[in-house]
Formats: C-alpha cells, structure tokens, sequence
C-alpha cells in the first residue's frame, strides 16, 4: 500500500486548530510564513513517499542484525539516512548557530508525522538524536555545543538516551551504573544498559550516547544521579574521531515491531566520558531530553494510526462483500458497509484530535521559549506541561487503537502478514511503553500537572474550552456544542476530584482514568475548533471537517462523561484485592 502524505490535514491542523499563528511576530521566526510552512511540508512528504516508505517493509521483513559484536540497519537504511541529513530534516527546528534551520518546533513535529508514518523503525533514530540535542542544548558545556550539537544537527552523528537497567525501568532510583573520575577531568563509565534504541548501527560516523550514571560519592535513589557524555568512537578538542572508546552492544532485542530498530543491550566497559551538566542532577537534565521525547513519541502515535487508516479506507474501496443499505451494487464495497464506514470514521477523528493535540502542545513549546511577554511565556509553559503527558499517552494510545481497527477492516486478511496491515499494530504497540509507560504520564498529569500554577494551568485550559464552545453555539454548530459542554462539566468535576484526593492511593488509581477522560475532552475541543474554522470554507473539505466533529462528538465526547465513576470511585473494590483473589 501506496502511503500519502496528508500535507493538506496537517497545514490546516497547524493553522486553524492548533494556533500557529501565536508565533507571528516572534523574533526568531520573522522569516517563517505560509509558503515556508507549505514548503517543508511538501518536501518532507515526498521524502517521506519515495525514501523512507519503500524501505518499510523490507526493514520489517529483514530488520536490524547484530553480526561479530556489530550492529548493521537494515538494508537501505544508511544510504536513507544520509539522505535525511543531507536534506536537513534533521535540524529544522535546531539553533542556525549550529546548522540548524530555526524552523518552529511545531513545524518540525508536523514533517516528523510523516516520517514516522512511513516508516517508524527509521523514524526512531532520529527521534533520538534530537532529544539529544535538546539535552545538550540546554545542559551541555560549549565545548560539547560546539562539537556535538554540529554533528547531530547534520546527520553526521546520531544521539541515545541510556536510562534503563534491568533492575531498573521506570525507577530510576535503581540505577547502578557508576562513574569513576578518569584522573584527567573526565570520567570512566561502568555499567550495562538495556533497551538502547538505536544503540548502535552503521548508519552514521558517530554515536553520541547520554547516559545516566552515579559518582562515588552520590547520595542515595534519584538524588544521586549524573548525567554523562559518551561518543562511540573518541573525540578530540576539535571534534576529530578517534579511537574506539569502551563501550559496545552485547546483543539486540528480537521484538514484536519495529524490527528494523536494533535495541540494544549497551556495556560500558570504562568508557571515557564527560559530565553534562551538575554533579548529581542528571535526572532533571535527561527530562529535558525525555519530554522532546515523549512529545515526538505522541505523533509517532499519529504517524501510525495514519498508515494504518490509509491502507484501511484503501481495502475497504477495493473489497467487495454482501449487499449495502448505501449502494445498489452487488457485492457492494466494503465502504459502504455501515459498520466499517463507523470504523473507518473513528479512525480519521481520532487521528485528527491526537495529531491537533500534538501540534497544540508543540506550538505553546516555541511560545513558551521564544516570546519576549513574561506572561505569554509562564501561560504557554504550563499548557505545554500539562499537555506532554495527555500527547504521549492519549495519542499513542490512539495509534494502538486506529491499528487494530485497521485489522479488524481488512478482517481476516488483516491477520495475514503479507498485506502488511499487522505490521502496523506490531508497530504501534511500543508507543504506549517506552518514554515512560502512558500509566507514568497518567501519573504525572494527575499527580503534579494538575497543581500547576495552583491549579490555574487546568483552570485556564477549562476557561478556552468553554470559550470554543460559546462559539460553536453562536455558529449554530448545535451537534457538537452540547456534548462539548457535557465533557467540559465532566472534566471539571473530575478535576476537582483529582486535586481533592492528591497525594492518595485513590488518585493513583484513578490517574489512568482522567487521563482518558481529559484526552477525550481535549479531542473534542480540538474537532471544536476545526469546525468552526472549516464553517468558513465554501468546500467538501471544510464539511468533512464539521463532519468528523459531529461524529467525534458523538461517538467519543458523548460516551466521555461515563469515566467518572471510575475517576471517583478511586481505587475501589479493587485496592483490596489479593492475588489470591485474582487466581495466583
């Protein structure tokens, strides 16, 4: 299946939906305008088409090896990925002080959709080398600016991120592996990792990898963590390669998906590295790195579900089944049958809410560091921490759900590996996991986003939904406006549930639930407002979109009020529950 860049749905998800043009007028993008926009939309969709999207099954078919100690991409994927860099995708929105382009971020997530919607495998090595260069923009030396950023930004190097021991997942606290002073102002690493995306390859001269570590004399738990600076092959003062440093890949992972990913085991074997950053305060400085993450790991839950709805609504106009209440024809298309088209419905509205919500949390990113208004910025700040946690999880969840529904249109031939839409949900499934399991994002929405600003982040985001929805009542977009008001009642109460049982085993259990419920509403308001923009246009594209917010608020706002129970209840009948209980 043919993928198709959807250029239009994301210029217009930018535009009209997630407020691009909050950065008119900001300094560092006074030369970015529409035809900018539309310029590397484009580019990055025919690259997308035509390099990346022929590799993707083969890399799933063949997918990454690990021969004699060495990692090798699979095949075609060096030769496209320095076609990447050569391109510049890897810096659109990296400083022009180090190669970069200083293309709002929010326009580089919208080319990185189609990236990862073309071929996720390959889409994760850049992810990576750009949260790496966020880390090492914000926390690095000069030195390492002025060697590093370079490299990375061209595509020459890429970047990991090294957290994950196999006593520790997603507690950090559990880290074990130690740092040594080297005698010379520099360290010596000692450890394994495990889980490293990308850890190692043959597709770049380089590999820069971040890794979390202890000094001898670090407290104890999180407190005690640094964060160092490790090159694959050592680096001189004028950022020559050199020697190989003591550090290499003892394996990588056979997977469910992105087979052409290597996930490695890494060893570090008195590695010589640099601090990045203070003695003891790596963890604060690697969420810097996660949270470009885990807002790029969001629309990889977006490019995904794209795929998948495309190569759905493509089978469901050749396959022909039964007789339609719709079509005269016999056997009619499956399209035409009313429960596929409702699948093929949920598929696209959820796509568009999770991709504007993305968006939304990318465009309050560059207000937020790039505004000269103290006020614009702190209120742009706290949209974009409250938002983080709901566009990974709620978004990759989405990409879970949008695949399976794609197998469940093709029906039995979706179980079949040879039409390719099983791959897609294989896919999709790491999305909800990695960056911090979409139950830590829960976690983290419910237990410290919400008391942002003593809960103004959330009061404020409640005040603008409310605001669409005075407008959706005065363009007479009657069916969207009450089940908006009804979600918007839900998530207030629901919130204040939330902050009322902060800090409790009832809110943690409960977390996962709002989440959802705060996703759903989020949604809505997102399809809220590209109704009203798209009651302007005198077009069918404009009434798809008012479309899709009908069905959006029909089929998923509606039915949103119903999580309260369990947002409420708290932990339940289940906080008592033994294992005993449950079959152990």
């Amino acid at each position: 299946m043919t993928y198709r860049a959807p250029t239009r749905d994301l210029a217009f998800a930018l535009s009209e939906v997630a407020g691009l043009g909050q950065l008119r007028g900001l300094e560092p993008f006074a030369g970015f305008d529409p035809e900018t926009l539309e310029a590397v939309l484009d580019g990055a969709g025919r690259f997308a088409e035509g390099v990346l999207a022929p590799l993707n099954r083969s890399g799933d078919l063949e997918g990454a090896r690990f021969e004699n100690g060495r990692v090798f991409a699979a095949a075609g994927f060096a030769d496209a990925f320095r076609r990447y860099g050569e391109g510049g995708w890897n810096g659109l929105a990296a400083d022009p002080e180090y190669g970069g382009q200083g293309l709002p971020r929010a326009a580089a997530l919208a080319a990185f959709e189609f990236v990862h919607a073309a071929n996720m495998s390959f889409g994760l090595c850049p992810t990576l080398s750009e949260a790496a260069m966020h880390c090492l923009a914000a926390h690095g030396s000069a030195s390492q600016k002025a060697i590093y950023l370079p490299k990375l930004v061209s595509g020459e190097w890429t970047g990991t991120m090294n957290l994950t021991e196999a006593q520790s997942g997603s507690d950090l606290a559990l880290v074990r592996s130690r740092a040594e002073p080297d005698g010379n102002g520099g360290y010596k690493l000692f450890g394994q990792k495990i889980f490293i995306t990308w850890g190692d390859h043959d597709c770049a001269d380089n590999i820069a990898h971040l890794v979390l570590a202890r000094l001898p004399d670090a407290p104890d738990g999180v407190k005690g963590i640094s964060l160092f600076l490790a090159p694959k092959l050592l680096v001189d003062g004028a950022g020559k390669i050199g020697a190989a440093n003591a550090l290499r890949a003892l394996s990588i992972e056979h997977k469910l998906g992105i087979h052409a990913s290597p996930t490695c085991v890494m060893a570090f074997e008195g590695a010589l590295a640099e601090l990045v950053g203070q003695p003891n305060q790596g963890l604060a400085q690697m969420f810097t790195m996660m949270n470009a993450a885990r807002l790029n790991v969001g629309m990889q839950g977006v490019g995904i579900a794209e795929r998948a709805y495309q190569q759905a609504l493509a089978f469901s106009l050749e396959r022909r089944q039964g007789r339609s209440p719709w079509a005269s024809e016999y056997p009619a298309r499956i399209f035409d049958q009313p429960d596929v088209r409702r699948m093929l419905m949920l598929m696209k509205a959820k796509i568009e809410a999770a991709r504007a919500i993305c968006l939304s949390t990318a465009v309050a990113a560059d207000v937020a560091e790039h505004s000269s208004d103290a006020a614009a910025r702190e209120a742009a700040r706290l949209r974009e921490e409250l938002f983080v946690p709901i566009a990974k999880a709620w978004s990759t969840d989405v990409g879970v759900e949008v695949a399976s529904l794609g197998l469940q249109v093709h029906g039995g031939m979706g179980f079949i590996e040879e039409t390719g839409a099983a791959q897609y949900y294989r896919d999709a499934r790491i999305a909800p996991i990695y960056e911090g399991t979409n139950g830590i994002q829960a976690i983290d929405l419910a237990g410290r986003k919400l008391a942002l600003a003593n809960g103004a982040a959330v009061a404020q985001l409640l005040a603008d939904m409310r605001e669409t929805a005075t407008q959706l009542r005065a363009q007479k977009l009657d069916a969207i406006a009450p089940p908006l008001d009804a979600g918007i009642a839900a998530l207030e109460r629901a919130t204040r549930a939330m902050l009322d049982k902060k800090g409790t085993a009832a809110a943690l259990a409960a977390a996962t639930p709002y989440l959802e419920l705060a996703g759903d509403v989020a949604g809505g308001w997102m399809h809220a407002k590209a109704a009203l923009a798209a009651s302007k246009l005198e077009s069918d594209y404009g009434k798809s979109k008012i479309a899709l917010a009908e069905f959006y608020a029909a089929h998923v706002l509606a039915p949103a009020p119903g999580r309260l129970a369990a947002i409420e209840s708290g932990a339940g009948a289940f906080a008592a529950i033994t294992p005993s209980q449950l079959g152990a």
